[in-house]
């Protein structure tokens, strides 16, 4: 990106960007449930999903300060890249496997592993589940700005405060979040965070100005940081040691998400307006807490490759799974 001098050349290293990300997100994800003993895995997660946070509040300052077509911040970033890349190649990855569960376990194929995948339904109600939270929080600042800039009295400034608002309650909320998630379950936690979401989306069709809109984006934010970490652990809690990686691969395809939202959300918007955009999102809140709770309960599917005692287990519901939902 940073020497890149036509459209064509920047848009081929948008690309490749993309398709880093697509293959990070799942295999960071599984990775740190291979390394973290299961009762730290959420803790992780949570941290994670801070950080991520922290660098898209502090990445965009940085890039204001040093320029927007600044050649050099991309040197950087890529500089930082390839040392984190030689890092983690050279330090050997502790996994939570003992010697004999190592040994017992059998070898799965690549190709196995996602069969087994696409063959978990309720995997597919997580997929289902995740697009609509995606579709929610993924891409929200694309619909927000221009309904406040169109229908709000100095809607400019006040979705720049917004954005403030929404980082701030992700990093401060955080800790508070997990600490929730671990008493109430990885279901609760996420119906919890659906309905939040439904009560910040009526909230912002209802307000007409700064603090009515804050207010909803508060509300709004920690149903945010209640359902990244529930969905990665429900998510982590149907795979075992031998096909994680491949169930998180599948789930990310749920990133399309970032998609849906912002193009139906649009046309809402356009259609109907703010009633509609809001409507729209507040209906995918309540679908995905129910696909969510459907998949939960479904048993898993028949393995076409018995697994040993300690992989099969694994895929069984934990302590912050389901929580008592009912």
């Amino acid at each position: 990106m940073g020497v890149a001098e036509t459209v064509i050349a920047f848009c081929i290293a948008q690309v490749v960007a993309a398709v880093a990300v697509a293959i990070n997100e799942p295999v960071s994800r599984a990775l740190m449930s291979d390394v973290c003993p299961e009762p730290l895995r959420l803790k992780y997660f949570s941290w994670r999903y801070m950080a991520i946070n922290f660098g898209f509040a502090v990445g965009p300052l940085i890039g204001i300060a040093a320029g927007a077509a600044s050649t050099a911040l991309f040197v950087i970033a890529g500089i930082v890249y390839a040392l984190f890349a030689l890092a983690l190649y050279m330090l050997k990855v502790p996994v939570q496997l003992s010697e004999a569960e190592q040994a017992s376990a059998p070898k799965i194929s690549v190709l196995q592993s996602i069969k087994m995948a696409i063959r978990d339904p309720r995997l597919a109600f997580f997929v289902g589940g995740g697009t609509m939270l995606v579709a929610v929080y993924g891409q929200w600042s694309a619909t927000l700005a221009p309904y406040l800039a169109g229908n709000i009295a100095g809607g400019v400034e006040i979705f720049a405060y917004i954005v403030s608002i929404n980082g701030t309650v992700v990093l401060i909320g955080n800790p508070f979040a997990r600490r929730f998630i671990e008493r109430a379950g990885a279901l609760n936690a996420l119906v919890t965070g659906c309905l939040l979401f439904l009560v910040g989306e009526l909230g912002c069709l209802a307000s007409s100005g700064l603090w009515g809109l804050a207010i909803s984006m508060v509300i709004f934010t920690i149903g945010e940081i209640l359902v990244v970490p529930s969905e990665y652990m429900l998510v982590d809690g149907i795979s075992n040691d031998r096909n994680r990686g491949s169930y998180f691969g599948a789930h990310s395809f749920s990133t399309v998400g970032n998609f849906v939202g912002p193009t139906f959300g649009g046309l809402m918007l356009g259609a109907f307006g703010g009633p509609g955009m809001f409507l729209l999102f507040a209906g995918f809140s309540i679908v995905s807490a129910i696909l969510f709770a459907i998949g939960t309960r479904m048993p898993p599917p028949k393995a076409s490759v018995e697994l040993a005692p300690a992989a099969a287990s694994s895929g069984a519901v934990g302590p912050h799974l389901r929580g008592a939902y009912a």
